[in-house]
C-alpha cells in the first residue's frame, strides 16, 4: 500500500508559516517555477500557464505557492478568478485546508477591501468571471485604494478567459481579467483542457509563433504540463478502462416499396452525416438496436461489481436533454437503484449534487451540470449518452472518474484501481478515449483551416464487429494509458 503525495488531513498551520503538507512533484516544481519569475521575469510578461488534468490538485498547488512564497515576503495577496460558484467553494474549502484567509467579494462593500486594524486582514479576495466583468471598475477602483503589496491574480479554468486581439472587448470576461490583472506581480493561470473551439488565445498564456503550411500560427504553450500517465504512475489519479458498446444501427428508406431496413454498423462508420445519425440511434434506449440499453444495464452491473469492494462508489450518466434524463432515471431506478437527476434548469441541482457527493445515492444522471468543477471522488463508472461528441466535453466528463477518495489512498494498490467509462462505439469517441490521456498542442492560426470530414473517424478501423441477434454488438474494450510492465504486475 502507498500513502498519497500529500496528506490533506494534515494539521492546519499557523498564519503566516510556511505549508506542513508535502506537495506533489509537480506542485514543487510549480513553486520553484513562481520564484524563479518573480525573481527573474519573462521578457514576454508575467504570466505562468499550468496545464494538469482533473485530480492532479491544481487548486491545492496554486494555493501552496503563494503560501511559501508569501512566508519567503514575495507577494502578500492573491485574486482567484473561476467560473462556477461549486468551483468557488472547492477554492474556499482548500483555503481553509491551508490556514489561508480567502474572502468572497462583495459588490455592495468595495470600500471593504481596504486593511482594518480590528480584524484579521485578508490574504485572498475570491471572484466569478462574471462578478468581475460586471463590477470591473468597482473592483479596480476598490483593488488601487486597498494598499496591498504585491498581487498574485490567480485564473482557475483559464481556457474561458478568451482573447481576441481584434476586438479586444468581445470576450468579457477575457477583458475583465486582464484588467483587473494588470498590476499583479504574477499571473497563473490553471486549466485542465488548454485549447478552445473558437481559435481564439487565452489569458495568462504565452504563443509562441510557429510556421504552419507557409503561413505564422501562434501556439500556446505552457510552462508546466502535467500528463495523467504522470499522475496515474504515481497513484494520485485513476486509470480509465473503456468499453464502447458496438452494434447495427437500422434505418428506414423512404419510399422503398419492400419496407426493408438499411444498416449501418457504430463503430465503422466513416460517412459523418451517416455516423451523427448512427449516434441519436444508438443513444436511444428504445431503439431497436438495444445498444443504449445493453450499455446501461452493463454499466449498471460494473457498478454492482465496484461496489463489493469500495461500498461508496457512485456513477454517472450524462444524458441529452432532461426527456432522455428522465427515461434513464426511470429505468434505473426500476432496477433498484437511488438516482438523482440534475439539469441546470433545476433550482435544487446544487443540493442534488451535494447529495450525490455525499453518497445518498447510487447514481447521478445529468445533462450539463457536471464536467469542469464536479467534484465527486467516488465516481468509478460513467455512462455517455448524449450526441455531443466533442474532445473537450467528452475528455470532461470521463475525467470525473479519475478522481482519488483520500480514504481510500491506503487501500489501494499503485496503480490504483481503474474507474470506468461505457459509452456507443461511435469512431469519434473511441479516437478521444484512446489519446484522452496525451497533451496535444493548442495553435491558433491567422484563418482557421477546414475540417476534413469526420475528423478521427478512421480511428476505428479494424475494430471487429460482432453483431448479435438483437442487433447490439460486441462491447469493444480499450484500456488506460499502457505502462510499464513492473508496475502492470
Amino acid at each position: 500500500m502507498s500513502a498519497p503525495s500529500f496528506d490533506l488531513g494534515a494539521a492546519r498551520p499557523a498564519p503566516g508559516a510556511p505549508p506542513s503538507l508535502r506537495p506533489r512533484q509537480w506542485q514543487s516544481q510549480l513553486i520553484g517555477l513562481l520564484r524563479r519569475r518573480l525573481e527573474r521575469p519573462e521578457p514576454s510578461g508575467h504570466d505562468v500557464l499550468i496545464h494538469a488534468g482533473p485530480g492532479a490538485g491544481k487548486t491545492l498547488g496554486a494555493l501552496l505557492g503563494f503560501q511559501r512564497l508569501h512566508h519567503e515576503g514575495r507577494l502578500s495577496h492573491f485574486l482567484v478568478f473561476c467560473h462556477r460558484s461549486s468551483i468557488a467553494s472547492q477554492w474556499r474549502g482548500a483555503a481553509e485546508r491551508l490556514g489561508l484567509r480567502l474572502r468572497d467579494w462583495d459588490p455592495d462593500q468595495p470600500q471593504d477591501l481596504a486593511p482594518r486594524e480590528e480584524r484579521e486582514p485578508w490574504q485572498g479576495l475570491l471572484l466569478t468571471y462574471q462578478g468581475a466583468g460586471r463590477h470591473r471598475l468597482a473592483l479596480k477602483q476598490a483593488l488601487a485604494g486597498a494598499g496591498i503589496g504585491r498581487l498574485l491574480a490567480i485564473a482557475d479554468e483559464v481556457h474561458h478567459l478568451g482573447v481576441d486581439p481584434e476586438e479586444p472587448d468581445a470576450a468579457a470576461w477575457g477583458h475583465a481579467f486582464t484588467s483587473l490583472s494588470e498590476p499583479a506581480a504574477l499571473r497563473l493561470g490553471l486549466t485542465g483542457t488548454p485549447f478552445r473551439a473558437d481559435n481564439l488565445a487565452f489569458c495568462a498564456a504565452r504563443r509562441v509563433p510557429v510556421l504552419e503550411q507557409g503561413q505564422t500560427a501562434w501556439r500556446i504553450e505552457p510552462d508546466l504540463s502535467v500528463e495523467p500517465r504522470q499522475l496515474i504512475v504515481a497513484g494520485d489519479v485513476r486509470p480509465l478502462e473503456f468499453r464502447f458498446q458496438d452494434g447495427w444501427v437500422d434505418h428506414g428508406r423512404a419510399g422503398a416499396a419492400s419496407g426493408e431496413l438499411e444498416g449501418s454498423p457504430l463503430s465503422v462508420e466513416t460517412r459523418e452525416s451517416w455516423r451523427a445519425r448512427n449516434l441519436r440511434r444508438a443513444i436511444r434506449l428504445g431503439d431497436a438496436s438495444s445498444i443504449a440499453l445493453r450499455l446501461l444495464l452493463n454499466a449498471r452491473r460494473r457498478l454492482e461489481r465496484v461496489r463489493r469492494e469500495h461500498p461508496q462508489a457512485g456513477g454517472l450518466v450524462i444524458a441529452r436533454d432532461i426527456a432522455h434524463a428522465r427515461r434513464i432515471t426511470g429505468l434505473l431506478e426500476e432496477e433498484g437503484d437511488r438516482v438523482l437527476l440534475v439539469h441546470s434548469q433545476d433550482p435544487e441541482a446544487p443540493q442534488r449534487l451535494a447529495a450525490f457527493q455525499a453518497g445518498e445515492a447510487h447514481w447521478l444522471v445529468s445533462i450539463d451540470m457536471c464536467a469542469e468543477g464536479f467534484d465527486a471522488p467516488r465516481l468509478r463508472v460513467v455512462a455517455y449518452l448524449t450526441t455531443v461528441v466533442t474532445r473537450s466535453r467528452f475528455v470532461q466528463a470521463i475525467t470525473r472518474a479519475v478522481r482519488m477518495d483520500g480514504s481510500r489512498s491506503s487501500l489501494e494498490p499503485i496503480p490504483r484501481q481503474p474507474s470506468f467509462v461505457y459509452a456507443p462505439a461511435d469512431p469519434l469517441l473511441i479516437g478521444y478515449a484512446r489519446s484522452w490521456s496525451l497533451v496535444e498542442p493548442y495553435l491558433v492560426r491567422s484563418r482557421p483551416l477546414p475540417e476534413e470530414p469526420c475528423a478521427g473517424g478512421s480511428s476505428a478501423q479494424g475494430l471487429p464487429l460482432q453483431a448479435l441477434a438483437d442487433r447490439a454488438g460486441a462491447e469493444l474494450r480499450l484500456g488506460g494509458p499502457h505502462l510499464p510492465a513492473f508496475l502492470q504486475s
